[in-house]
């Protein structure tokens, strides 16, 4: 792996405004089969990610806990969020900075009022309806449009295609929003050139060997 240093500053106010500046979001499970998950995390910060998503329904409450607490201590090291999905009691227990929600998980009003109004909160959108509703609800701070490419972690789940990232685009909305899907460096280009500047990865970086050098190779693709 490439050499890794941390930031040494202290951690900045993760608000609204990171994510707004955030390019490459990563989601990761708990890489139980090859037990580094600590490394993952800090190599991929160390490349450039902005933000790391624990997202594993194999593990149980407890588990996934312990794991946000390592999340959370490498986050803080390099002064990035990090994000939970779908779960606000650990979002809660945890003190994460983001949280993830799909179409049919808790409604964001909701957890805006578990979690408060500092958190930012983020919403997967899968069709045109879906999207301008994300782009123009109050209770999201970014969403998510996707999945591209059918993907593996998304079993069931059919795939946009670009015309979604083309729809997203069209709406020249201020919000952050991030391509999600089956992304990586075969691709990237054609997400870029649809109207996409923020993408969200999953095994173009938790499959490489270098998960740094492979999150520098996405960012250079990236306006």
């Amino acid at each position: 792996m490439s050499q890794i240093t941390a930031q040494d500053e202290a951690t900045p106010d993760l608000s609204a405004a990171t994510i707004s500046a955030a390019r490459l979001y990563v989601c990761t499970d708990a890489r139980s089969e090859r037990g580094d998950f600590a490394e993952f995390i800090t190599a991929a910060y160390a490349g450039g990610v902005d933000i790391i998503q624990l997202r594993d329904k194999s593990i149980d409450a407890a588990h996934e806990l312990e794991l946000l607490g390592v999340l959370r201590e490498v986050a803080e090291k390099f002064g990035k969020p990090f994000s939970v999905n779908d779960r606000a009691d650990l979002a809660m227990l945890s003190d994460a900075p983001v949280f993830h929600v799909g179409q049919t998980d808790l409604p964001l009003p909701s957890v805006r009022s578990l979690l408060g109004p500092e958190v930012v909160l983020g919403l997967s959108s899968h069709d045109p309806a879906q999207i301008t509703a994300a782009a123009a609800d109050p209770n999201t701070d970014y969403f998510c449009v996707g999945p591209l490419w059918a993907t593996p972690t998304k079993p069931g789940r059919a795939a946009v295609g670009l015309e979604m990232v083309e729809h997203a685009a069209s709406l020249k909305t201020t919000k952050p929003w991030f391509a999600i899907g089956g992304i990586d460096l075969s691709n990237v280009d054609q997400v870029v050139a649809a109207g996409a500047s923020r993408i969200v990865v999953v095994r173009a970086i938790t499959d490489a060997d270098d998960p740094a050098a492979a999150a520098q190779a996405l960012l250079s693709r990236l306006p």
